[in-house]
């Protein structure tokens, strides 16, 4: 794809490792399994979002915007990377919250919320599970503009079409990365959050006319919900871009047997999975995203789904500073 058009920040010196999972493999005695280290990408604790915030930083600096306005979970791994994104730009940076489980926001907790103590948010706002995020960040981005501010919003998760190209982007670094290492991937496992993630690997793919299946591990939504999001994410992007590929619900692959009570809530499959992974690889894994979908790539392969000769891909999107805020839960 030709991307001297689109303006892009650039936060990430080179490509993320691939790597292989020698004991993963042996132990499970699956397919080969590699894995995406965009645990590695730049600004702080690193994670898939800040591939897209290059493009939606680009974005704001072009439109003369001098402040940012987001929103994520109390410990949101996006309002963390935007927030480091903003004070390397040298932009103010304005958080609003979701409280998705009653009383979990406390002003000095560990993980993600010490960052945004310590990266110095302009202003955070903690608002009740169910609250309209998208009216209260338009609001918020009212009072700035009364104030002389000129403000740019970026949704939850950096989900929307300039954001989702950075996994467009990603998919081409993966396909060079593979060819450079002489290796095939048959399919890529990835955390299906937001959405713009998943839809951005799908839709990088097939432009690319590569037979490589994206198999998304549900964190928030039941698999009609996810589906149609993710279609969204697609269909809006590919429209962006003028792309004339054809992609419909069946190349949208979720499973969402693996959400547990709830976002964020903890699964022991999930705990399982994070201790596994530290043991075995030295690979530390987030409770909400990628501990879920290595518990969920895990039980797919315990129950046949992948061949044994396939090559298998887990995209590790981050979150790590997430795992101080579990620590509880997460001790043995």
């Amino acid at each position: 794809m030709e991307w001297s058009k689109w303006k892009r920040r650039i936060y990430t010196q080179g490509a993320t490792p691939i790597q292989y999972l020698d004991q993963l493999t042996q132990l499970l005695q699956g397919p080969n399994i590699f894995v995406k280290r965009d645990d590695m990408l730049g600004l702080v604790g690193g994670g898939s979002k800040t591939r897209k915030l290059e493009f939606l930083m680009a974005d704001a600096i072009g439109k003369a915007s001098d402040c940012i306005i987001t929103c994520g979970d109390v410990q949101s791994n996006h309002c963390r990377l935007t927030l480091s994104a903003a004070n390397y730009e040298g932009l103010d940076c304005h958080l609003i919250l979701e409280e998705r489980i009653p009383n979990s926001f406390f002003p000095k907790a560990n993980g993600n919320n010490l960052l945004y103590q310590l990266l110095g948010a302009s202003s955070i706002r903690v608002v009740p599970r169910g609250t309209d995020l998208l009216q209260e960040m338009d609001t918020l981005k009212q009072q700035l503009e009364s104030q002389g501010f000129q403000p740019y919003v970026i949704p939850v998760g950096g989900s929307n079409p300039i954001g989702d190209l950075g996994y467009i982007a990603c998919a081409e670094e993966i396909l060079v990365q593979t060819k450079q290492l002489g290796i095939r991937i048959d399919q890529i496992v990835c955390a299906s959050g937001s959405g713009g993630t998943h839809a951005g690997l799908v839709a990088g793919f097939k432009t690319l006319n590569t037979q490589i299946k994206v198999i998304g591990i549900g964190i928030n939504r039941k698999k009609p919900l996810q589906d149609e999001a993710v279609h969204h994410h697609i269909l809006s992007v590919c429209e962006m871009l003028d792309l004339e590929t054809k992609i419909d619900y069946e190349d949208i692959i979720i499973f969402d047997d693996y959400i547990g009570e709830g976002y964020s809530l903890p699964t022991e499959e999930m705990k399982k999975a994070v201790r596994l992974l530290a043991k075995k690889e030295a690979i530390l894994l987030d409770p909400v995203y990628t501990g879920k979908a290595m518990a969920g790539m895990i039980d797919l392969i315990k129950n046949g789904y992948f061949k044994k000769d396939d090559n298998i891909l887990f995209l590790h999107t981050g979150g790590i500073p997430g795992l101080y805020a579990h620590a509880n839960e997460l001790m043995d």
